[in-house]
């Protein structure tokens, strides 16, 4: 039998694997009925559907983005996600800069706490300066 931490760290995976293939519905199903993303420190974007709506922007704005969980670590309710986002910046603009088709590789830090067996907060941890140079080059 699975331990909970397993279990949590399995939610995890399948919740990325579906926003990774863009299906927000079923990554809707991995979220509780409370959901709150954290992009930053303090700005929260409750439910599920202003999630979508943040993660609809960083693959509007890119070209084949995609992003690979490299290491995960739980420990009761909490999964930590290291991960590297990648793609070409070459359809909208993001973060305020227009697309000019750059590279861009940045890492960050997802911080997920599971509630009921669904992903109840999640919160984001990335360097938005090396993403915002990385455009402008």
């Amino acid at each position: 039998m699975k331990s909970i931490q397993e279990l949590n760290k399995q939610l995890v995976r399948d919740f990325y694997a579906a926003v990774d293939r863009e299906d927000y519905e079923a990554a809707s199903t991995f979220l509780h009925k409370d959901f709150t993303f954290y992009v930053q420190v303090d700005h929260p974007i409750p439910g599920a559907e202003g999630f979508v709506a943040s993660e609809k922007k960083n693959f509007d704005a890119f070209g084949e983005f995609s992003f690979r969980i490299i290491d995960l670590i739980a420990e009761g309710n909490k999964v930590a996600a290291y991960m590297i986002h990648e793609g070409v910046h070459s359809k909208n603009p993001l973060m305020g800069l227009e697309p000019k088709g750059n590279q861009i590789r940045f890492s960050l830090m997802m911080w997920l706490t599971v509630e009921d067996g669904k992903i109840i907060e999640k919160r984001a941890h990335f360097d938005r300066t090396d993403i915002e140079e990385q455009a402008t080059l």
